[in-house]
Protein backbone atom coordinates (compact mmCIF):
# COMPACT_ATOMS: atom_id res chain seq x y z
CA UNK A 1 0.00 0.00 0.00
CA UNK A 2 0.73 3.57 -0.47
CA UNK A 3 1.77 5.87 2.25
CA UNK A 4 -1.22 8.18 3.46
CA UNK A 5 0.42 11.17 1.82
CA UNK A 6 0.76 9.09 -1.31
CA UNK A 7 -2.80 7.92 -1.50
CA UNK A 8 -5.91 9.09 -3.60
CA UNK A 9 -9.27 9.57 -1.65
CA UNK A 10 -11.05 9.13 -4.68
CA UNK A 11 -9.36 5.70 -6.01
CA UNK A 12 -9.97 4.56 -1.86
CA UNK A 13 -13.60 5.51 -2.07
CA UNK A 14 -14.39 4.14 -5.82
CA UNK A 15 -13.00 0.70 -3.43
CA UNK A 16 -14.21 1.16 -0.80
CA UNK A 17 -17.91 1.04 -2.40
CA UNK A 18 -16.98 -1.68 -4.82
CA UNK A 19 -15.64 -4.10 -2.29
CA UNK A 20 -19.17 -3.43 -0.22
CA UNK A 21 -21.10 -4.02 -3.32
CA UNK A 22 -19.35 -7.43 -4.27
CA UNK A 23 -19.91 -8.30 -0.42
CA UNK A 24 -23.63 -7.51 -0.58
CA UNK A 25 -23.53 -9.49 -3.92
CA UNK A 26 -22.16 -12.70 -1.99
CA UNK A 27 -24.03 -11.91 1.13
CA UNK A 28 -27.22 -12.15 -1.07
CA UNK A 29 -25.98 -15.45 -2.76
CA UNK A 30 -24.99 -18.46 -0.64
CA UNK A 31 -26.64 -19.93 2.49
CA UNK A 32 -29.84 -20.15 4.31
CA UNK A 33 -28.97 -16.49 5.47
CA UNK A 34 -29.40 -15.05 1.61
CA UNK A 35 -32.75 -17.41 1.27
CA UNK A 36 -34.41 -16.04 4.48
CA UNK A 37 -33.83 -12.53 3.23
CA UNK A 38 -34.86 -12.78 -0.40
CA UNK A 39 -38.32 -14.00 0.56
CA UNK A 40 -38.64 -10.97 2.74
CA UNK A 41 -37.09 -8.61 0.43
CA UNK A 42 -37.05 -10.30 -2.96
CA UNK A 43 -36.76 -6.96 -5.39
CA UNK A 44 -33.44 -5.55 -3.01
CA UNK A 45 -31.73 -8.63 -2.51
CA UNK A 46 -32.52 -9.87 -6.48
CA UNK A 47 -30.57 -6.15 -6.88
CA UNK A 48 -27.74 -6.41 -5.22
CA UNK A 49 -27.36 -10.51 -6.62
CA UNK A 50 -27.84 -9.38 -10.39
CA UNK A 51 -25.75 -6.20 -9.93
CA UNK A 52 -23.56 -6.31 -7.14
CA UNK A 53 -21.11 -8.29 -9.27
CA UNK A 54 -20.70 -5.28 -11.56
CA UNK A 55 -18.55 -3.50 -8.86
CA UNK A 56 -15.58 -5.87 -10.31
CA UNK A 57 -15.50 -3.23 -13.18
CA UNK A 58 -14.42 -0.84 -10.63
CA UNK A 59 -11.46 -2.62 -9.57
CA UNK A 60 -10.91 -3.73 -13.36
CA UNK A 61 -10.56 -0.26 -14.47
CA UNK A 62 -8.90 1.20 -10.83
CA UNK A 63 -6.00 -1.76 -11.44
CA UNK A 64 -5.51 -1.00 -14.88
CA UNK A 65 -5.00 2.91 -13.87
CA UNK A 66 -2.98 1.97 -11.19
CA UNK A 67 -0.57 -0.26 -13.70
CA UNK A 68 -0.36 2.48 -16.26
CA UNK A 69 0.74 4.80 -13.05
CA UNK A 70 3.39 2.75 -11.98
CA UNK A 71 4.72 0.84 -15.37
CA UNK A 72 4.47 3.73 -18.23
CA UNK A 73 3.37 7.30 -16.25
CA UNK A 74 4.40 9.05 -19.21
CA UNK A 75 3.01 6.64 -21.66
CA UNK A 76 6.79 5.41 -22.62
CA UNK A 77 8.17 1.77 -22.69
CA UNK A 78 9.27 -0.05 -19.87
CA UNK A 79 12.63 -0.26 -20.29
CA UNK A 80 13.28 -3.00 -17.50
CA UNK A 81 12.75 -6.61 -17.94
CA UNK A 82 8.96 -7.36 -16.54
CA UNK A 83 10.08 -10.59 -14.96
CA UNK A 84 11.09 -9.33 -11.95
CA UNK A 85 7.84 -6.48 -11.06
CA UNK A 86 5.34 -10.06 -12.37
CA UNK A 87 7.39 -11.79 -9.70
CA UNK A 88 6.90 -8.70 -7.25
CA UNK A 89 3.10 -8.22 -8.20
CA UNK A 90 2.63 -12.34 -7.69
CA UNK A 91 3.86 -11.96 -3.89
CA UNK A 92 1.89 -9.16 -3.41
CA UNK A 93 -1.25 -11.08 -4.07
CA UNK A 94 -0.54 -14.42 -3.14
CA UNK A 95 0.67 -13.76 0.33
CA UNK A 96 -2.35 -12.48 2.05
CA UNK A 97 -4.49 -14.31 -0.67
CA UNK A 98 -2.82 -17.85 1.17
CA UNK A 99 -3.84 -16.68 4.21
CA UNK A 100 -7.67 -15.91 2.96
CA UNK A 101 -7.45 -19.27 1.78
CA UNK A 102 -6.49 -21.15 4.48
CA UNK A 103 -8.68 -19.59 6.77
CA UNK A 104 -11.92 -20.25 4.15
CA UNK A 105 -10.55 -24.01 4.15
CA UNK A 106 -10.74 -24.02 8.23
CA UNK A 107 -14.26 -21.93 8.14
CA UNK A 108 -15.31 -24.56 5.30
CA UNK A 109 -14.95 -27.70 7.51
CA UNK A 110 -16.93 -25.87 10.37
CA UNK A 111 -19.45 -24.82 8.47
CA UNK A 112 -19.72 -28.84 6.97
CA UNK A 113 -20.19 -29.65 10.20
CA UNK A 114 -23.58 -27.38 10.75
CA UNK A 115 -24.97 -27.31 7.61
CA UNK A 116 -25.30 -29.27 4.80
CA UNK A 117 -25.42 -26.44 1.87
CA UNK A 118 -23.80 -25.90 -1.35
CA UNK A 119 -22.47 -22.51 -0.18
CA UNK A 120 -19.80 -24.92 1.39
CA UNK A 121 -16.81 -25.86 -0.42
CA UNK A 122 -15.95 -29.70 -0.51
CA UNK A 123 -12.78 -30.41 1.12
CA UNK A 124 -9.82 -29.19 -0.51
CA UNK A 125 -6.98 -31.64 -2.18
CA UNK A 126 -3.63 -30.85 -2.49
CA UNK A 127 -3.82 -30.38 -6.16
CA UNK A 128 -6.95 -28.13 -5.53
CA UNK A 129 -4.32 -25.84 -3.18
CA UNK A 130 -1.58 -26.27 -5.32
CA UNK A 131 -3.34 -24.52 -8.44
CA UNK A 132 -4.85 -21.96 -6.28
CA UNK A 133 -1.54 -21.28 -5.01
CA UNK A 134 -0.22 -20.52 -8.78
CA UNK A 135 -3.43 -18.59 -9.27
CA UNK A 136 -4.46 -21.19 -11.88
CA UNK A 137 -7.70 -22.88 -10.36
CA UNK A 138 -9.89 -21.56 -13.37
CA UNK A 139 -7.91 -22.45 -16.04
CA UNK A 140 -7.51 -26.06 -14.77
CA UNK A 141 -10.68 -26.67 -13.89
CA UNK A 142 -10.79 -26.68 -10.24
CA UNK A 143 -13.73 -25.12 -7.78
CA UNK A 144 -13.06 -22.07 -6.05
CA UNK A 145 -11.93 -22.36 -2.39
CA UNK A 146 -13.50 -19.18 -1.88
CA UNK A 147 -16.06 -16.62 -3.32
CA UNK A 148 -14.02 -14.55 -5.57
CA UNK A 149 -10.67 -15.58 -5.94
CA UNK A 150 -10.84 -16.44 -9.40
CA UNK A 151 -10.68 -12.29 -9.62
CA UNK A 152 -7.09 -12.34 -7.87
CA UNK A 153 -5.95 -14.81 -10.96
CA UNK A 154 -7.27 -12.40 -13.32
CA UNK A 155 -5.60 -9.32 -11.72
CA UNK A 156 -2.30 -11.19 -11.60
CA UNK A 157 -3.02 -12.22 -15.24
CA UNK A 158 -3.81 -8.55 -16.15
CA UNK A 159 -0.74 -6.87 -14.52
CA UNK A 160 1.06 -9.45 -16.58
CA UNK A 161 0.17 -9.03 -19.56
CA UNK A 162 0.29 -5.07 -19.37
CA UNK A 163 3.94 -5.65 -18.34
CA UNK A 164 4.94 -7.77 -21.21
CA UNK A 165 3.00 -5.17 -23.74
CA UNK A 166 5.07 -2.20 -22.68
CA UNK A 167 8.14 -3.90 -22.52
CA UNK A 168 7.17 -5.67 -26.26
CA UNK A 169 6.53 -1.88 -27.74
CA UNK A 170 10.25 -0.40 -26.82
CA UNK A 171 8.85 3.23 -28.31
CA UNK A 172 7.07 5.63 -26.78
CA UNK A 173 4.07 5.48 -29.11
CA UNK A 174 3.71 1.85 -29.85
CA UNK A 175 3.99 1.02 -26.27
CA UNK A 176 0.61 2.54 -24.86
CA UNK A 177 -0.82 1.26 -28.66
CA UNK A 178 -0.36 -2.35 -27.98
CA UNK A 179 -2.38 -1.92 -24.85
CA UNK A 180 -4.70 0.15 -26.49
CA UNK A 181 -5.13 -2.11 -29.28
CA UNK A 182 -5.54 -5.23 -27.31
CA UNK A 183 -8.35 -3.59 -25.49
CA UNK A 184 -9.91 -2.94 -28.45
CA UNK A 185 -9.92 -6.47 -29.79
CA UNK A 186 -11.45 -7.69 -26.12
CA UNK A 187 -14.15 -4.95 -26.57
CA UNK A 188 -14.76 -5.79 -29.71
CA UNK A 189 -14.90 -9.58 -30.09
CA UNK A 190 -13.30 -11.32 -26.53
CA UNK A 191 -15.53 -9.78 -24.00
CA UNK A 192 -18.39 -11.34 -25.57
CA UNK A 193 -17.28 -14.38 -25.62
CA UNK A 194 -17.83 -16.04 -22.23
CA UNK A 195 -15.77 -19.15 -22.97
CA UNK A 196 -12.48 -16.32 -22.33
CA UNK A 197 -13.43 -15.75 -19.01
CA UNK A 198 -11.19 -17.40 -17.03
CA UNK A 199 -8.19 -15.67 -19.20
CA UNK A 200 -6.89 -12.19 -18.62
CA UNK A 201 -7.61 -10.80 -22.35
CA UNK A 202 -11.48 -11.23 -21.56
CA UNK A 203 -11.59 -8.00 -19.25
CA UNK A 204 -8.77 -6.44 -20.52
CA UNK A 205 -10.57 -3.89 -22.22
CA UNK A 206 -11.87 -2.63 -19.17
CA UNK A 207 -8.65 -3.00 -17.63
CA UNK A 208 -7.42 -1.18 -20.89
CA UNK A 209 -9.51 1.54 -20.78
CA UNK A 210 -8.27 2.21 -16.92
CA UNK A 211 -4.79 3.06 -18.46
CA UNK A 212 -5.89 4.71 -21.31
CA UNK A 213 -7.47 7.21 -18.65
CA UNK A 214 -3.92 7.23 -16.74
CA UNK A 215 -2.40 8.46 -19.93
CA UNK A 216 -5.79 10.71 -20.69
CA UNK A 217 -5.30 12.28 -17.40
CA UNK A 218 -1.42 13.76 -17.95
CA UNK A 219 -2.11 17.66 -19.33
CA UNK A 220 1.01 16.99 -21.15
CA UNK A 221 -0.35 13.95 -23.37
CA UNK A 222 -2.79 14.41 -25.67
CA UNK A 223 -6.13 15.36 -24.64
CA UNK A 224 -7.47 12.76 -27.56
CA UNK A 225 -6.97 10.30 -25.46
CA UNK A 226 -10.03 10.51 -23.66
CA UNK A 227 -11.39 11.27 -26.77
CA UNK A 228 -10.18 7.99 -28.32
CA UNK A 229 -10.53 5.70 -25.41
CA UNK A 230 -14.67 7.17 -25.30
CA UNK A 231 -14.98 6.37 -28.91
CA UNK A 232 -13.57 2.97 -29.09
CA UNK A 233 -15.73 2.29 -26.00
CA UNK A 234 -19.17 3.54 -27.25
CA UNK A 235 -18.68 1.94 -30.38
CA UNK A 236 -18.29 -1.51 -28.83
CA UNK A 237 -21.69 -0.50 -26.68
CA UNK A 238 -23.32 0.26 -30.37
CA UNK A 239 -22.06 -3.26 -31.45
CA UNK A 240 -23.00 -5.30 -28.28
CA UNK A 241 -24.20 -3.38 -25.13
CA UNK A 242 -22.94 -4.71 -21.50
CA UNK A 243 -23.99 -2.54 -18.80
CA UNK A 244 -20.27 -3.90 -17.09
CA UNK A 245 -18.44 -1.77 -20.08
CA UNK A 246 -20.79 0.88 -19.98
CA UNK A 247 -19.88 0.82 -15.80
CA UNK A 248 -16.27 0.40 -17.01
CA UNK A 249 -16.36 3.31 -19.34
CA UNK A 250 -17.90 6.10 -16.88
CA UNK A 251 -15.23 5.05 -13.86
CA UNK A 252 -12.48 5.45 -16.45
CA UNK A 253 -13.49 8.88 -17.95
CA UNK A 254 -14.48 10.18 -14.00
CA UNK A 255 -10.63 8.67 -13.64
CA UNK A 256 -9.43 10.89 -16.35
CA UNK A 257 -11.35 13.98 -15.67
CA UNK A 258 -10.27 13.72 -12.34
CA UNK A 259 -6.47 13.34 -12.16
CA UNK A 260 -6.79 16.98 -15.00
CA UNK A 261 -8.56 18.63 -12.44
CA UNK A 262 -7.03 17.32 -9.05
CA UNK A 263 -9.96 15.90 -7.56
CA UNK A 264 -8.34 12.45 -7.75
CA UNK A 265 -5.87 13.24 -4.73
CA UNK A 266 -8.22 15.77 -2.87
CA UNK A 267 -11.94 14.51 -3.00
CA UNK A 268 -13.71 13.02 -0.64
CA UNK A 269 -12.11 13.17 2.71
CA UNK A 270 -14.31 11.28 4.54
CA UNK A 271 -12.15 8.86 7.30
CA UNK A 272 -13.75 6.12 7.13
CA UNK A 273 -14.50 5.54 3.44
CA UNK A 274 -10.47 5.99 3.05
CA UNK A 275 -9.85 3.32 5.84
CA UNK A 276 -12.62 0.80 3.87
CA UNK A 277 -10.48 1.65 0.52
CA UNK A 278 -7.11 1.19 2.41
CA UNK A 279 -8.43 -2.60 3.83
CA UNK A 280 -10.78 -3.63 0.54
CA UNK A 281 -8.43 -6.07 -0.38
CA UNK A 282 -8.15 -7.58 2.80
CA UNK A 283 -12.26 -7.17 3.63
CA UNK A 284 -12.24 -8.95 -0.10
CA UNK A 285 -10.43 -11.95 0.61
CA UNK A 286 -11.85 -12.44 4.54
CA UNK A 287 -15.17 -11.92 4.07
CA UNK A 288 -16.18 -15.45 3.03
CA UNK A 289 -14.63 -17.26 5.83
CA UNK A 290 -17.07 -15.39 7.76
CA UNK A 291 -20.26 -15.35 5.94
CA UNK A 292 -20.10 -19.22 5.65
CA UNK A 293 -19.33 -18.80 9.72
CA UNK A 294 -22.78 -16.90 9.98
CA UNK A 295 -24.82 -19.02 7.94
CA UNK A 296 -23.33 -22.09 9.40
CA UNK A 297 -24.63 -20.63 13.14
CA UNK A 298 -27.39 -19.39 12.15
CA UNK A 299 -28.48 -22.81 10.66
CA UNK A 300 -27.15 -24.74 13.52
CA UNK A 301 -29.15 -22.77 16.28
CA UNK A 302 -32.46 -23.34 14.09
CA UNK A 303 -33.31 -19.70 13.21
CA UNK A 304 -35.83 -18.94 10.86
CA UNK A 305 -37.32 -15.71 11.67
CA UNK A 306 -36.23 -12.58 8.95
CA UNK A 307 -35.53 -10.82 11.61
CA UNK A 308 -32.90 -13.09 12.95
CA UNK A 309 -31.86 -13.71 9.11
CA UNK A 310 -31.07 -9.57 8.85
CA UNK A 311 -29.07 -9.35 12.39
CA UNK A 312 -27.14 -12.61 11.01
CA UNK A 313 -26.15 -10.28 7.83
CA UNK A 314 -25.36 -7.15 9.45
CA UNK A 315 -23.16 -9.16 12.17
CA UNK A 316 -21.26 -11.03 9.00
CA UNK A 317 -21.03 -7.53 7.33
CA UNK A 318 -19.27 -5.71 10.63
CA UNK A 319 -17.58 -9.26 11.88
CA UNK A 320 -16.07 -9.13 8.31
CA UNK A 321 -14.58 -5.68 8.32
CA UNK A 322 -13.63 -5.82 11.99
CA UNK A 323 -11.52 -8.96 10.61
CA UNK A 324 -10.03 -7.27 7.39
CA UNK A 325 -8.84 -5.08 9.80
CA UNK A 326 -6.87 -7.16 11.48
CA UNK A 327 -5.95 -9.29 8.44
CA UNK A 328 -4.32 -5.75 6.86
CA UNK A 329 -2.51 -5.02 9.89
CA UNK A 330 -1.55 -8.53 11.13
CA UNK A 331 -0.97 -10.09 6.95
CA UNK A 332 -1.29 -7.30 4.45
CA UNK A 333 0.33 -4.15 5.74
CA UNK A 334 3.77 -3.29 4.55
CA UNK A 335 4.81 -3.54 7.78
CA UNK A 336 3.42 -7.63 7.72
CA UNK A 337 4.65 -8.17 4.62
CA UNK A 338 7.95 -7.19 6.06
CA UNK A 339 7.84 -9.62 9.31
CA UNK A 340 6.28 -12.37 6.61
CA UNK A 341 9.06 -12.03 4.58
CA UNK A 342 11.88 -12.20 7.54
CA UNK A 343 9.98 -14.86 9.23
CA UNK A 344 10.28 -16.98 5.91
CA UNK A 345 13.99 -16.37 5.17
CA UNK A 346 14.55 -17.27 8.60
CA UNK A 347 13.00 -20.91 7.75
CA UNK A 348 15.13 -20.92 4.67
CA UNK A 349 18.65 -20.24 6.62
CA UNK A 350 17.40 -23.04 8.95
CA UNK A 351 16.74 -25.56 6.30
CA UNK A 352 19.70 -24.44 4.64
CA UNK A 353 22.16 -25.26 7.47
CA UNK A 354 19.93 -28.46 8.38
CA UNK A 355 20.42 -29.33 4.44
CA UNK A 356 24.47 -28.93 4.59
CA UNK A 357 24.50 -32.52 5.97
CA UNK A 358 23.11 -33.88 3.31
CA UNK A 359 24.89 -32.30 -0.16
CA UNK A 360 21.78 -32.63 -2.77
CA UNK A 361 19.75 -30.53 -0.87
CA UNK A 362 21.75 -27.65 -0.51
CA UNK A 363 21.74 -26.96 -3.96
CA UNK A 364 17.83 -26.71 -4.19
CA UNK A 365 17.32 -25.14 -0.54
CA UNK A 366 19.60 -21.92 -1.91
CA UNK A 367 18.04 -22.04 -5.44
CA UNK A 368 14.25 -21.84 -3.58
CA UNK A 369 16.01 -19.09 -1.19
CA UNK A 370 16.77 -17.03 -4.36
CA UNK A 371 13.23 -17.40 -5.45
CA UNK A 372 11.47 -16.03 -2.57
Amino acid sequence: MSTTSNRMPLIDALKAVAALLVLLNHFSSYGPLAAAVREAFPATVGWFYEYGRMAVQVFLVVAGFLAARALSPEGQALRISPLPLIWKRYLRLVVPYLAAIGLAIAAAAIADQWMDDEAVPARATFNQWLAHAFLLQGLLGFDALSAGVWYIAIDFQLFALIAILLWSGRTRLLAPALVLGLATVSLFWLNRDASWDNWAIYFFGSYGLGAAAWWASDRRQMSAWLGVIATIAIAALVVDFRMRIALALVVALTLGFSRRTGLLESWPTIRPIAFLGQISYSLFLVHFPVLLLANGLYNKLEFSSTGAAISGLVLALTASIISATLFYRWIESPAASKRITAALSWIFSKALEMARKVPGLTALITLLARRA
